[in-house]
């Protein structure tokens, strides 16, 4: 087995995984010439509300979504009881990958609540930190982060991937504004929802019902899927 020494890591509820979180993960796989992105799907997200989708099913999105990219699909945190904490699947990473350096992917918002996750200190002495923020956009003002973050921000003529890890760097991605909530929204109310997310990933959740899915359009064109 080839030794990674650079994993990506985009962990998230993927309810369901859309074009923005696929155009996200290929700019940082790119920009920073990581070996490696895995998309982690969370089991039971603990500062979240509940998926509206079964785990099952939002692990399947996402193994659909990830066909024919260079990225891959770690199911880890479906196999474990409680809510998914990052924590826990950062050192299962670690003890996995000993000599690869771990790159947590994370958008802005969800960096800046980082002192609210389980063991958060724990989390910046185990991996980099990659935060996204869209284009158009300003930049998080990372100079407000309390001061255990704050010490960790990378100089703009720093490059974080010479860190094995505890370093923290932004990089500006694509707008594309779309939302899970948003599709969610719109297969409930039969509309359409095309060149939003992979069309494989909508023919499951019209295969499956998914999100009340309500039939407005001929499935004349729908990718069949073999049953699961």
């Amino acid at each position: 087995m080839i030794q990674k020494n650079s994993i990506g890591i985009l962990g998230g509820t993927f309810d369901p995984i859309h074009h923005g979180h696929l155009r996200a993960a290929i700019e940082v796989y790119e920009q920073f010439q990581l070996d490696e992105v895995r998309f982690i799907p969370c089991k039971i997200p603990p500062h979240r509300t509940t998926p509206q989708s079964s785990a099952k099913n939002r692990l399947e999105m996402v193994k659909l979504a990830v066909i024919d990219t260079p990225f891959t699909v770690d199911d880890r945190e479906m196999h474990r009881e409680g809510p998914s904490y990052t924590v826990d699947t950062l050192i299962s990473l670690h003890e996995e990958n000993p000599n690869a350096s771990l790159y947590m992917i994370v958008g802005a918002d969800a960096f800046l609540c980082l002192p609210t996750w389980h063991q958060w200190e724990k989390i910046i002495q185990l991996v980099n930190i990659i935060v996204m923020y869209r284009a158009g956009c300003p930049a998080p003002d990372l100079n407000t982060l309390a001061e255990p973050l704050k010490q960790r921000v990378l100089a703009p003529h720093e490059k974080i991937t010479d860190f094995v890890c505890g370093k923290i760097t932004q990089h500006m991605i694509t707008s594309l504004d779309i939302s899970a909530s948003q599709l969610r929204h719109l297969i409930k109310t039969g509309h359409s929802t095309q060149f939003l997310l992979p069309a494989n990933v909508l023919a499951y959740i019209e295969k499956h019902g998914l999100y009340n899915y309500l039939n407005r359009y001929s499935t004349n064109h729908s990718m069949e899927i073999s049953k699961t």
